[in-house]
């Protein structure tokens, strides 16, 4: 495949309809569920309660959450809606594209190629091989890059892994909040029994933020950041074998024996998106250092 091929392969963001569909399912069987019991949409369409639930829950998160990871998280929301096309094989052509080149002109004549390429991770390790950087020192130095995108990612998808512990909690803040005006019209019983029922309707929100949406966008951006990391991952180790003048055939399967072992990995580790990220760098350090040894 053509870097030109690749490049149309990567390009625009897509609609994430597992996301869009998944809230879709989780809405509509919950409303319709409600129907069926003889409810009405708008005996759950209760402002009051969505202001107690969000607002408490946004508060709490800004307590615990420092203002420049808060921001960042709110950037990735929209990334929960919309997949970037980009496949582990269109990377490995990438990089065999570049290898073809550095064995023809060598790796000298990769200079322009890095300066176009839009991936940052990739433009700095293709141009330090370029410099004629010490394999050992790029691979210190993009490992360390590796390092800090896994654990800004992690800090960012704690953010709605924070809001989702909080939400049922404020949410059963505001039925407690709602019972205490219907206490003081227990003169009326009919009016009592109506203010209760609108009273649960914060926990309603308070259980529904948290299990539909807070908790699953967390796993969601948890996932999405193992794929980036495991691409980062690829790229380091294909620029890696680049520099070494290693023939294009044999980076092929150094690669795609690497991307198996890392896919293995994570399979036999149960692909557990609660790891540390330090035990996540650590499994991938000792797949890295296993790859280059065989």
């Amino acid at each position: 495949m053509s870097n030109r091929k690749v490049k149309a392969a990567s390009r625009g963001a897509k609609a994430d309809w597992a996301t869009l569909g998944g809230l879709t399912v989780a809405a509509a069987a919950i409303l319709g569920g409600l129907l069926l019991e003889g409810g009405k949409v708008g005996d759950v369409a209760q402002l009051t309660a969505a202001i107690i639930v969000l607002g408490g829950t946004l508060g709490a998160v800004m307590i615990t959450t420092p203002v420049p990871t808060l921001w960042a998280a709110a950037k990735k929301l929209p990334d929960v809606f919309r997949q970037e096309p980009v496949a582990s094989a269109s990377v490995i052509e990438q990089i065999l594209g570049f290898a073809v080149q550095a064995r023809k002109g060598g790796i000298v004549s990769l200079e322009e190629e890095a300066y176009r390429l839009k991936d940052p991770f990739l433009r700095k390790a293709l141009s330090l091989a370029v410099d004629g950087g010490d394999v050992r020192d790029i691979r210190s130095i993009m490992e360390l890059e590796i390092q800090m995108a896994e654990q800004r990612g992690y800090e960012e998808a704690k953010v709605f892994e924070s809001a989702g512990g909080y939400a049922p909690t404020i949410g059963i803040l505001g039925a407690v909040l709602g019972l205490i005006q219907v206490m003081k019209h227990l003169e009326d019983i009919d009016r009592v029994g109506h203010g209760i029922a609108v009273a649960f309707v914060a926990t309603i929100y308070g259980v529904g933020a948290a299990n539909l949406f807070f908790l699953p966008v967390a796993n969601k951006l948890k996932h999405r950041l193992e794929h980036t990391l495991e691409l980062k991952e690829l790229m380091l180790e294909g620029v890696i074998k680049i520099a070494e003048g290693l023939n294009p055939r044999l980076i092929r399967m150094h690669l795609e024996a690497y991307l198996r072992d890392r896919q293995a990995e994570a399979a036999k580790e149960g692909a557990s998106l609660e790891r540390p990220a330090a035990s996540y760098r650590a499994a991938a350090a000792s797949g890295a250092r296993q790859a280059v040894e065989r």
